[in-house]
């Protein structure tokens, strides 16, 4: 069997892919591309990543997609230019100039003006976006030339920080969670600085446990054959890290997988927890939940 035949055949295979998505690429055609790379049954993604930004995108395999929204609830870290006197319909370079400004804001003033965009804000997202209006996307809509009242959010940013300024542009570095649209922030700070901004370039450079230093390009993949390409990836608990891991013996791991609860012993066995996950020496078994002293398995991982 050649090689470009083994690829095509459908493999049950389970774990994750740490991608470092390229510019101009949408995020369901990069699962597509790795899902026949890999000749993997079942594929999915942790967050939609705009085609125009770079970075973060997780791509899960197998029994992987059943933590996906694990590690989509994780802590997302961007960063970002935004490009001053500038406003356009879709917030980024993607968009047409709406509107301009002759305005430069300083280092001083947008560094003053950071705390009113940290800790829990509201957002009207962009009208080019993924968010469903009565059933249709809002980026549909707005391609169609509808006039969007776009409902808005409360999102949560946790840090926000210059890393370079010019009279030009400036690039950020932000900490959020889910949720959150940088475009909408960009917009949001040059308004705040009576000028108009529009995001330049974005890259994603952490999605919960996962960051930069874990990611893999096209060209790594495609560079390697088969089994090299498997190892590229991390096992399906390296979703879970930010999730109590709950340690199970054999015994345990047997009839959780069989769905059903087990009674947690030990002096350090937790009573109660909203979210958790058990493991067999170190691999993932179930995500679930602890109540009282018991361990009941949500959904189950299979081995």
């Amino acid at each position: 069997m050649s090689e470009a035949q083994k690829k095509r055949v459908k493999r049950d295979l389970s774990g994750w892919l740490v991608f470092n998505k390229p510019y101009d690429m949408s995020s369901t055609e990069a699962v597509g591309k790795l899902r026949w790379l890999y000749g993997a049954k079942k594929a999915g993604h942790a967050g939609t990543l705009d085609p125009l930004a770079t970075g973060i995108l997780p791509i899960a395999f197998g029994e992987a997609t059943k933590t996906v929204p694990i590690v989509q609830d994780g802590i997302k870290i961007y960063h970002f230019d935004i490009v001053w006197g500038t406003a356009t319909s879709t917030d980024d370079i993607e968009g047409e100039v709406i509107a301009t400004s002759d305005v430069r804001p300083s280092r001083e003033a947008l560094d003053a003006i950071l705390p009113r965009f940290t800790g829990l804000i509201t957002q009207i997202p962009p009208a080019f976006s993924a968010i469903r209006i009565g059933g249709e996307r809002a980026y549909d809509l707005a391609r169609a030339g509808h006039k969007l009242d776009m409902p808005p959010r409360e999102v949560e940013i946790d840090a926000l920080d210059v890393i370079e300024h010019t009279p030009e542009r400036a690039r950020l570095s932000v900490t959020c969670s889910k949720g959150t649209y940088v475009r909408a922030l960009a917009r949001d700070i040059a308004e705040a600085l009576d000028t108009k901004g529009h995001v330049g370039a974005l890259h994603r450079a952490r999605v919960g446990n996962f960051t930069d230093s874990d990611a893999i390009t096209l060209e790594q993949v495609e560079a390697v054959d088969l089994a090299a390409r498997d190892a590229l990836l991390l096992p399906v608990a390296a979703g879970l890290a930010d999730l109590p891991e709950i340690r199970l013996d054999a015994r345990q791991a047997a009839t959780i997988r069989l769905g059903n609860p087990v009674l947690l012993t030990g002096r350090d066995a937790p009573i109660a927890l909203d979210d958790a996950w058990a493991s067999l020496k170190g691999e993932a078994v179930a995500l679930g939940f602890v109540e009282a002293g018991q361990f009941k398995p949500r959904r189950v991982i299979l081995g």
